[in-house]
C-alpha cells in the first residue's frame, strides 16, 4: 500500500489551465460577453469547476415593445393582458410577454443551479476513488458528528487512526465503524498525540492514512468539520479536470504592513507576514480543515517532520507540484470550533512549523 503510482482514472495535472480559475461563479452557463443586437450567441467561458462546454441560449430583443419610452397608456397590455376581455395586446405585445416569461422562468431555474452543477460532478467523477483521512485524537462529540456528516452526504470510505482513544473518542470512531463497516476503516494505537506528551506526531500519523489508502484522491480532513452536503463531489471534480488539489479555503501571502487590511485575517505566522483568506480560483495555498489531493502528488509533499497541524497545510501547498483550486461555489461545510490545546505547546509548534513555510516561500 506504499506504492506512489499514478491514478487510474485521473488525467495529469495541468499547470496552465485549471477549471475555476475564470468568470464569476454566478451562473451555470460562464459569464458571456456584453450582449449584442443581433440573435448571435455570445462566446461562454466556464465559470467553476465542472461547468465547462455548458452552453448560453441566445435570446431575441423584444422588438417594438422595447423601444418605448415615458409612461404606456396601457401597461397591461404591453404585458399580453387587460382589463377588457375582448383584448389580449397586439402580436408583439405578446411576444414580450412571452420574453418575460421565459426569463422569469431562467431565473427560477438558477435557484436549482447547485444541484445541477452537482449531478453533472458526480457523473464526471464517477469513476475516481477517493477517501477521507482522519486523525482522532480527541473532542470525541466533534468525531461523531464529522463522521456522521461524511456517511450520510458522500460515498467516500472513511480511512480514520486513533491515536490513544483520548477523553473516549476512539470509542466513539469503533462503534461508528461497527455500524457502518462498508463505510469506515479504523485503527487504533497505543501512542497518544505528541501535544498531549506523547510519540504521535500530525506528520507522521498523516502519512501513514496516506500510506494506507489505495484510492486516487485523498481528502485530508479534521474533525471539527462538518459537511452539510456533499462537499466533496466539488473538489473531486477540480482535480478531475486538472488541478493537483483543492480546498473549501484558499489562503494568500501578503505584507502586515498592508495599509488596506483586506479579507479578515487568519493570524501572523511570520516576521511581516499574514495569511489571508483568498478569492475562488486558483490559489497559493489551502486551508488544511478540508483538502482532496492526487495521492500520488503527496508523497513527498507532506511535512511528515510536522509534529503539530497548524501551518503544515502551508508547506503542504508550497510544495504541491500544480494548481491549488477553491471552487467558486461555496460549499456546504461547517466549522464546530477549534481545537485548542494548552499552554504554549501550540505557538512553540507552529513557529517551528512556520521556518518550513518561509524556507517555501523563499525558494518560491
Amino acid at each position: 500500500m506504499t506504492d506512489t503510482k499514478p491514478p487510474g482514472h485521473l488525467k495529469p495535472a495541468r499547470i496552465d489551465q485549471v477549471a475555476g480559475t475564470a468568470g464569476t461563479g454566478r451562473d451555470t452557463a460562464g459569464g458571456a460577453g456584453e450582449p449584442g443586437a443581433d440573435d448571435t450567441p455570445m462566446p461562454v467561458t466556464a465559470t467553476g469547476v465542472g461547468t465547462a462546454g455548458t452552453k448560453r441560449r441566445s435570446t431575441r430583443s423584444a422588438g417594438a415593445g422595447a423601444a418605448r419610452t415615458g409612461a404606456s397608456p396601457d401597461p397591461a397590455a404591453e404585458l399580453g393582458f387587460s382589463g377588457d376581455p375582448g383584448r389580449h395586446g397586439g402580436q408583439d405585445d405578446g411576444m414580450l410577454h412571452a420574453q418575460r416569461a421565459w426569463d422569469a422562468s431562467l431565473a427560477t431555474n438558477r435557484l436549482d443551479d447547485q444541484g445541477v452543477i452537482l449531478e453533472r460532478q458526480r457523473v464526471e467523477t464517477r469513476g475516481v476513488t477517493a477517501a477521507v483521512g482522519l486523525l482522532v485524537d480527541g473532542w470525541p462529540e466533534d468525531v461523531r458528528r464529522c463522521v456522521e456528516s461524511v456517511i450520510e452526504h458522500t460515498g467516500a470510505h472513511v480511512l480514520a487512526l486513533d491515536l490513544g482513544n483520548v477523553d473516549g473518542a476512539g470509542d466513539v470512531l469503533a462503534e461508528l465503524a461497527e455500524r457502518h463497516p462498508e463505510r469506515i476503516t479504523d485503527w487504533h494505537v497505543s501512542e497518544t498525540p505528541h501535544w498531549r506528551g506523547g510519540t504521535a506526531t500530525w506528520g507522521e500519523s498523516r502519512a501513514k492514512l496516506l500510506r494506507l489508502d489505495e484510492s486516487e484522491v485523498h481528502v485530508l480532513m479534521e474533525t471539527n468539520v462538518v459537511l452539510r452536503g456533499d462537499a466533496l463531489t466539488p473538489l473531486i471534480a477540480a482535480i478531475v479536470e486538472g488541478a493537483v488539489a483543492a480546498g473549501w479555503r484558499g489562503l494568500s501571502p501578503v505584507a502586515a504592513e498592508e495599509p488596506e487590511p483586506g479579507r479578515e485575517s487568519t493570524g501572523e505566522v511570520g516576521p511581516r507576514t499574514v495569511w489571508r483568506e483568498a478569492a475562488p480560483g486558483t490559489v497559493r495555498a489551502l486551508s488544511g480543515e478540508l483538502i482532496a489531493v492526487r495521492r500520488a502528488q503527496a508523497f513527498g509533499a507532506l511535512p511528515e517532520d510536522a509534529r503539530y497541524g497548524r501551518y503544515a497545510d502551508l508547506e503542504l501547498s508550497l510544495v504541491l507540484p500544480g494548481r491549488l483550486v477553491v471552487p467558486h461555489r461555496p460549499l456546504p461545510v461547517t466549522l464546530l470550533g477549534r481545537h485548542d490545546v494548552a499552554g504554549d505547546y501550540a505557538e512553540r509548534e507552529s513557529r517551528r512549523n512556520y521556518d518550513g513555510v518561509l524556507r517555501r516561500l523563499r525558494a518560491s
